[in-house]
């Protein structure tokens, strides 16, 4: 009995016709392809930003966004994903046309298997040379920036701007926000890429070791250095280094550092031979610099040093509308590295982790979910699962009470069950059901209520005014 290969390449298929999506979607599975289907060109565009994929096919004439629009939007947003646009009423003019406007290529409906496999083997090959070209990394799903809210976009497009120059980044927010994903984001996407990204925890380095570990060490330089080291700096000639946890280095260590970022040049420990490197620095921090500062426990010119570009990445609780998503992203990925059934999460689980206030962030997330798909005998993930194998962080008491916002409105878990729900469809469900609970919660108090989910007054009118809400007259 044969058994298909799975690949590690997935396709985003838009079409507005379910016939479509699904036999494209059969084909591709045949091939060991995973998909993604979106129904709009709206939907489509959201997972694009969102999810990452190696292919596009999407449909010319659609309801709303039609296919040269969401092209021109995919192209505007990312460059480098080949995107095959495909049409029932084909024409030279078309076809023209969506080339010029950066397609890879253009088919007309009914599609063929004859046409399609030429297309996967072209992404296949070139992702091929792609890793032997390039230097080994971790793995890449890892390093992906996941999310639909409007802080994520913002990063994405401060990477997209930063990333081709060679300016210093410095990246600050809570433990496991993802400071060190839009590192290498930053890395990936800059005209260092095709050389080392070295990741440094300053936090995790003894203070003895540490000057070692970044400048290296000839041999005899001190006990136990048995023969000469390379360090750090050394090993990101010409690439990015990525100095995480700043904020945890000596005085010492920060006085070296920043004359090294001056001249670009140093001495290994033991050594007076001097080294000059070419480094682009990103460094990160989770402590507030400024503070450390004043007490006297950071440099101040190292900190005017690296903050050439900030970018704080916001804490997961301040972005509940991505959790939904990373769910969905991890849950696909942990299967695939397991080579087990992706695992369902119900409604009401759903609503539990969206709760939660998340303390670890999106790494926290990320580690629930796959102690869940390695514990879980059955294939969805209920509350009476968290309760029994997450009670560290979650109990019967707790999930209601976290729940109850999420869980409030029956047009929400209505819209979240139904298949034909579109990404933009659901968002809104979720806005307007947490509107009204914060109403609720301040008993219509708009200006309060603005106040606590963090918008302008009239910006909350217009809202209600967009979901029907007829406001109410506040309490005495």
């Amino acid at each position: 009995m044969s058994r298909r290969v799975v690949k590690p390449f997935r396709a985003l298929i838009i079409d507005d016709e379910r016939s479509i999506c699904d036999t494209l979607a059969g084909a591709l599975s045949d091939e060991g392809w995973g998909t993604l289907i979106a129904r709009s060109g709206e939907e489509g565009f959201a997972l694009y930003k969102s999810q990452p994929v190696n292919l596009v096919f999407l449909d010319v004439w659609m309801e709303g966004l039609d296919g040269i629009q969401v092209l021109q939007m995919m192209r505007d947003y990312k460059m480098g994903i080949p995107i095959v646009i495909m049409s029932g009423h084909g024409t030279i003019e078309t076809a023209v046309r969506v080339t010029k406007l950066g397609a890879f290529d253009f088919l007309e409906k009914p599609l063929s298997l004859e046409k399609i496999l030429p297309l996967l083997e072209h992404v296949e090959s070139r992702a091929k040379r792609s890793v032997e070209e390039k230097p080994a990394a971790g793995p890449d799903w890892k390093y992906e920036l996941i999310g639909v809210s409007k802080d994520v976009d913002a990063i994405r497009r401060q990477i997209q701007v930063v990333a081709p120059r060679n300016s210093w980044v410095l990246l600050t927010g809570e433990n496991g926000t993802g400071k060190e994903v839009v590192a290498r984001n930053i890395h990936r996407q800059s005209l260092r890429a095709a050389q080392a990204f070295v990741a440094v925890n300053c936090a995790a380095i003894p203070e003895e070791l540490i000057e070692s570990e970044l400048f290296g060490h000839t041999k005899g330089a001190f006990t136990n250095a048995i023969q000469s080291k390379r360090g750090k700096f050394e090993l990101a000639h010409r690439g990015t280094l990525f100095l995480d946890e700043i904020g945890d280095m000596s005085l010492k260590t920060q006085a070296k550092v920043l004359r090294i970022l001056q001249e670009q040049c140093f001495e290994p420990v033991g050594s007076s031979e001097s080294i000059s490197v070419d480094v682009r620095v990103v460094a990160a921090t989770n402590q507030n610099l400024k503070e450390a500062i004043r007490e006297g426990r950071f440099r101040e010119d190292l900190f005017y040093r690296l903050n050439v570009i900030p970018i704080h990445m916001s804490p997961l609780r301040d972005r509940k509308e991505d959790i939904p998503v990373l769910v969905q992203y991890f849950l696909g990925k942990v299967a695939q590295e397991l080579h087990e059934t992706r695992k369902r999460v119900s409604h009401e689980a759903m609503a539990v982790l969206m709760g939660y206030a998340w303390p670890g962030n999106v790494r926290e997330l990320r580690n629930l979910l796959e102690r869940l798909c390695i514990l879980l005998s059955g294939e969805e993930i209920t509350r009476e699962t968290l309760w029994d194998l997450a009670a560290d962080l979650f109990s019967a008491e707790s999930v209601v009470s976290d729940a109850a916002p999420y869980m409030a409105s029956g047009e929400l878990r209505g819209a979240l069950s139904s298949s034909k729900t579109t990404l933009k469809e659901a968002r809104d469900q979720f806005e307007r059901s947490f509107i009204l609970s914060k109403l609720e919660e301040f008993e219509w108090n708009i200006s309060k209520t603005a106040e606590a989910i963090g918008i302008e007054r009239s910006n909350l009118h217009r809202k209600l005014r967009a979901y029907d809400i007829e406001p109410k007259k506040q309490k005495p």
